[in-house]
């Protein structure tokens, strides 16, 4: 197993078609853990391997960190990384989506309780990046919430509302990862929603 450095995002260098299976995802699934409203990069760790490119500005050169981003394509009907890699070497660098529309993949399992795949739910194409949020059925069986309905806040806009401590949130999966993973008031109790 070689080491890379950590990327902040994984994209399709080539077309993936729907309804490719990635994985079996390795080890403890917590799909959404580190999900924010904001584009983070995943697990709050020390990220190391940052490129550096030379930004040409009139009259003056910048030179800007540039977080890394990881390339996959479809080689003999298989997903692999730049270096020929299979899935299982970069699969847990795939990002959650923050909502449906930056969505391109889905987490499933054949079984509850069984392992989980990464599958794709629509032909993903160069350069889009590759995002990903729980099934409905997989979603049940982890006790995540499936469904966040948007309230108005007084300038028009969405927000999705914990009803358990009141934080607001910009996108409904950032709103479902935090009552599932964050919110000290909804543990030991079931999802609230308001449908009227």
């Amino acid at each position: 197993q070689t080491s890379r450095a950590p990327a902040t995002s994984v994209s399709a260098e080539s077309c993936i078609p729907a309804g490719l299976r990635l994985g079996p995802v390795p080890g403890i699934f917590k799909l959404g853990k580190y999900l924010s409203d904001r584009r983070e990069p995943g697990p709050k760790k020390k990220w190391g391997g940052w490129a550096f490119c030379l930004l040409s500005i009139p009259s003056r050169v910048e030179l800007t960190a540039v977080p890394p981003v990881f390339q996959v394509r479809m080689v003999r009907g298989e997903l692999v990384d730049e270096a020929g890699s299979s899935a299982l070497e970069w699969i847990g660098l795939i990002r959650a989506a923050r909502n449906a529309q930056e969505q391109t993949l889905e987490a499933v399992a054949d079984l509850p309780g069984g392992q989980i795949f990464y599958r794709a739910l629509r032909d993903v194409q160069p350069g889009e990046e590759l995002t990903v949020w729980y099934s409905n059925p997989l979603a049940q069986w982890f006790d995540i919430p499936v469904t966040a309905t948007p309230t108005h806040d007084e300038k028009g806009e969405e927000r999705y509302i914990c009803w358990y401590c009141w934080r607001t949130f910009k996108y409904p999966n950032s709103l479902k990862a935090h009552v599932h993973f964050h919110c000290a008031l909804s543990h030991g109790r079931p999802f609230l929603h308001h449908d009227h």
